[in-house]
């Protein structure tokens, strides 16, 4: 392991007082690499699988942890796994594809990972050599997006796309997409069409419910438009408010769904950077803290329990990404690396929805 000075040079570690010191961001980093494959995949678990949203997200961890050897990794291995047409699968585990579904989100996200790293450590080299991987990608997902806005979860392998959108997937990608704009300007590409198609993402999530399929069940439906930016302001923090009693479990944490007890360390810690977003930090604080709960003595993160019998799920099942959205929120919260202000600092000064700044939020939305 790098000594405290290497691994953070040019970076502070998150701290948050009282509930987790960089001491421990940098363990739960740790344990993320130590699950990296040589080939610079990051499962979920060690011997599990890996989708590139997730492998996002855990590489956005290794960055703000000072690992920016092994983040970059994690990308040079989304570069060469990138299909011709910009997309990638659905699951991937060491020998190869596992499902071959093309989702739009896990696409898209590749564009906030790049700028987030791009944030965390300046190097406009990376930026181009991946601005090729960002535009196919975008072009990719944008290709299904239907004429009202909203973009449909997925193709099939044989290019058929699936019929619906989600609510949760499409505000990821609307947050990708400010992200992939603002890769596009730092490089000094124009893609007026890729901020129409924003626009219009925008307004559908903001002002048509219907155009996705119900699943308002999930807790990533009620909080990801909040987290996503696109549901800001006063609307956002009613939106919280009125699903905070379906979804929250006070000291234990976010529902992973509404009608079970099941606590996620994922879902939690995303919520608490929606509350942060919203500007309601002391919310955000509690939801943090709650979140330790599922911290093990390794630094690792248990995905789930069940309240109020403590007993873990899926059995003892420690993801990657739920450290990840741990010492993401963690870093949110604290304002430590270059990157932060990504999850928590937007702030839009005007009504339009998809008013576009330089920051915005993230979330993980396996849905």
């Amino acid at each position: 392991m790098r000594s405290a000075d290497e691994r953070t040079l040019g970076l502070r570690l998150p701290d948050v007082p009282g509930v987790l010191s960089a001491a421990e961001v940098a363990v739960t980093v740790d344990t993320i690499a130590e699950v990296q494959l040589p080939s610079g995949m990051i499962p979920w678990w060690s011997g599990g699988h890996a989708d590139p949203w997730n492998h996002v997200e855990a590489a956005m961890a290794l960055a703000v942890g000072g690992r920016r050897a092994e983040a970059e990794a994690a990308y040079a291995w989304l570069a060469r796994e990138q299909r011709p047409d910009g997309a990638w699968h659905q699951y991937y585990l060491a020998e190869g594809v596992e499902d071959a579904k093309l989702d739009a989100n896990v696409c898209a996200y590749v564009a906030t990972g790049v700028w987030h790293h791009h944030l965390c450590f300046g190097d406009a080299g990376f930026l181009q050599a991946m601005w090729p991987v960002v535009e196919s990608a975008v072009d990719f997902v944008l290709g299904l997006q239907t004429a009202r806005g909203e973009i449909l979860w997925a193709r099939h392998p044989d290019g058929t796309p699936w019929p619906f959108a989600l609510l949760t997937g499409s505000s990821s990608i609307c947050h990708s997409l400010g992200r992939a704009l603002a890769v596009a300007r730092r490089l000094g590409h124009h893609r007026p069409h890729w901020q129409r198609a924003r626009v219009a993402l925008a307004r559908t999530i903001a002002h048509v419910p219907d155009a996705f399929a119900p699943k308002d069940r999930w807790a990533m439906d009620w909080y990801y438009p909040v987290l996503a930016g696109v549901v800001g302001g006063k609307a956002g923090r009613q939106r919280l408010a009125a699903g905070w009693d379906r979804f929250v479990i006070d000291g234990a944490g976010t529902r992973c769904v509404a009608d079970r007890p099941w606590v996620t360390a994922a879902e939690t810690s995303e919520c608490a950077i929606a509350h942060l977003v919203a500007g309601e930090r002391a919310r955000a604080q509690s939801l943090f803290a709650w979140a330790q709960r599922l911290r093990d003595s390794d630094g690792r993160y248990f995905t789930g329990v069940v309240v109020p019998d403590e007993v873990h799920f899926p059995g003892g099942e420690r993801s990657t990404y739920s450290a990840a959205a741990v010492v993401l929120a963690a870093d949110a919260l604290s304002g430590a690396s270059p990157a932060a202000a990504l999850f928590a600092g937007r702030r839009s000064t005007r009504s339009d929805p998809a008013a576009d700044t330089s920051t915005k939020s993230s979330a993980r939305a396996r849905q």
